[in-house]
């Protein structure tokens, strides 16, 4: 966006335009003029930046610009030295140091030291989401100022890639460790980073405006001078933006008519997004709700969806069947479970069976839907939900919230009977996995937890166990056991595995490869001139 910008504020400017350019104040646009910046569109909307102690790539793609993790993952997953120079694992798999670079700040300029890794890594621990994600963590101990040891209650075989970025954003101890609740903090959504950029200005719902971090440990990085990240309301607006030259990057298309009119454009590349995130589309029960408490009515409901249909036909093709809870890209994924290809028989012969007998009308049950608002294959297969569901005598009131912390409030407290999310592997199942079927992160009040209160005592089992195994092979053998019982108990329909494609200029030099995608600090992207 290097010449369209500066030609647009200086247009601007001289017509007397004293507001903003696209919604970016005009204060912010002049500086941004200078050169080498960078322009994501988004639909994401972060309600602060503090990743230690919020998921999603609202929050986690800002802060991987502005905190650095001990670790970086290349694209081949093999961990890199990022604030850490250098590391040992015991010879038990009980602890990791980390020996941290001497010549490391925080944006204000004091010294990171391993006191700040004790702190960020206990403070994930114990208010991240993910939470068996350094569930093994017993302690964080400080040898010296640039050394730091994990030190696990047992073997964690996803630990190295828990602290990569952004999962683990080392956050300074002087300003979140005051004594305040870090999960509701003042900085959370003005922060002192550690990361390659720091902090110009954050306005929810329309932009975040980063600045290259001058004293970063890494020499020569990062290449650009400013990143921002323009939020839209939804990817149709996004696509006119990119068509006219207003953002750089339009993170999320997966609207087949997009992905056509955007290949068609001169001069930009099309790229999938990162490997490492495995994005799942589902349709989720309250398994608590006494009308989907027995899973032949949850299994009905799954027939009833012709997913076939669904992916190839109303979706275009862009995205693939969704088949079980860990993404066909991973290394753990098991293929052979019952697929819930579409059976309207079977589905009425199970509701039948739970006396779910259709009245008067042809209606044997009403349920509320509920969506994630502004995407669009879940609009789609909400509208598309609610017509199949009626030929099995399922009625559907659908309930569309104004926005998504609406929505998440609704789905976090367990207000509802089913509803359409999105929900993501991130790399290992320890990580991004978990969390979604053990009864232990049944938790009110936190969104992508366990948020359909499923509860089944192998499955516990299994997934401690598949934890702390060494072994790849038993680690796959324990993860096809508790997949096949998931998808058995169905506490949610597998609908589609998200392919989100992404559109660059390419006059964006060394764009991000590695396997977080832009969820990872941007440090060798530049603008070609």
């Amino acid at each position: 966006m290097e010449n369209f910008d500066k030609r647009k504020f200086l247009k601007f400017a001289a017509a007397g335009t004293t507001a903003s350019i696209f919604g970016i104040p005009m204060h912010v646009a002049a500086q941004a003029a200078k050169g080498g910046v960078l322009v994501i569109g988004t639909t994401q909307k972060p309600r602060h930046l503090n990743s230690a102690v919020q998921s999603g790539i609202a929050t986690m793609m800002p802060a991987a610009q502005l905190f650095a993790s001990p670790i970086r993952m290349d694209a081949n997953w093999k961990p890199q030295p990022y604030l850490a120079e250098r590391w040992d694992l015991s010879p038990d798999n009980r602890s990791v140091t980390l020996y941290l670079r001497k010549d490391a700040v925080f944006h204000d300029g004091k010294p990171i030291t391993a006191e700040d890794v004790k702190f960020s890594i206990e403070t994930i621990r114990d208010n991240h989401p993910f939470k068996t994600m350094y569930g093994p963590v017993n302690a964080v101990t400080v040898s010296d100022p640039h050394t730091a040891v994990v030190r696990l209650l047992e073997p964690h075989p996803a630990l190295l890639l828990a602290m990569s970025t952004s999962l683990t954003p080392i956050i300074p101890k002087h300003i979140f460790g005051d004594g305040t609740d870090v999960k509701v903090h003042p900085r959370n959504a003005n922060p002192i980073g550690s990361g390659p950029f720091k902090l110009v200005e954050f306005k929810p719902g329309e932009f975040t405006v980063l600045e290259r971090f001058d004293k970063f440990f890494l020499k020569d990085t990062p290449k650009l001078n400013r990143i921002i990240i323009r939020e839209f309301k939804d990817t149709s607006s996004m696509m006119l933006a990119f068509e006219r030259g207003e953002i750089d990057i339009h993170s999320e298309l997966t609207d087949v008519g997009q992905i056509s009119r955007a290949s068609k454009l001169p001069n930009v590349t099309l790229a999938s997004t990162s490997p490492a995130i495995g994005p799942i589309a589902w349709l989720a029960f309250n398994t608590k709700s006494p009308k989907l408490a027995d899973k032949r009515v949850r299994q009905a409901i799954n027939f009833a969806i012709d997913k076939k249909y669904l992916v190839e036909t109303l979706l275009g093709k862009v995205h693939t069947r969704a088949t079980g809870p860990i993404a066909a890209g991973s290394p753990f994924y098991e293929p052979k479970v019952e697929k819930y290809d579409l059976n309207l028989q079977k589905a009425a012969q199970l509701l039948d069976e739970v006396g779910l007998k259709p009245g008067a009308n042809g209606i044997r049950l009403t349920l509320d839907l509920d969506y994630i608002p502004g995407s669009v294959e879940l609009m789609v297969s909400q509208e598309y939900t609610k017509i199949a569901l009626s030929k099995v005598g399922i009625e559907v009131n659908v309930r569309a919230s104004p926005d998504f912390p609406s929505w998440a409030r609704r789905v976090a407290s367990h207000q509802f009977d089913m509803t359409l999310d999105s929900v993501w592997n991130w790399g290992d199942p320890v990580i991004g996995v978990h969390r979604t079927w053990l009864s232990s992160n049944i938790k009110p009040g936190i969104i992508w937890s366990n948020t359909q209160n499923y509860s089944n005592p192998k499955v516990d089992e299994l997934l401690a166990n598949a934890a702390k195994e060494p072994s790849m092979a038993k680690r796959k053998a324990m993860y096809s056991q508790m997949q096949k019982i998931v998808v058995d108990d169905c506490p949610v329909a597998f609908l589609i595995e998200i392919n989100f494609n992404m559109a660059f200029h390419n006059k964006i030099q060394n764009r991000p490869a590695g396997i977080w995608g832009l969820v990872d600090g941007i440090n060798d992207s530049s603008i070609k001139a």
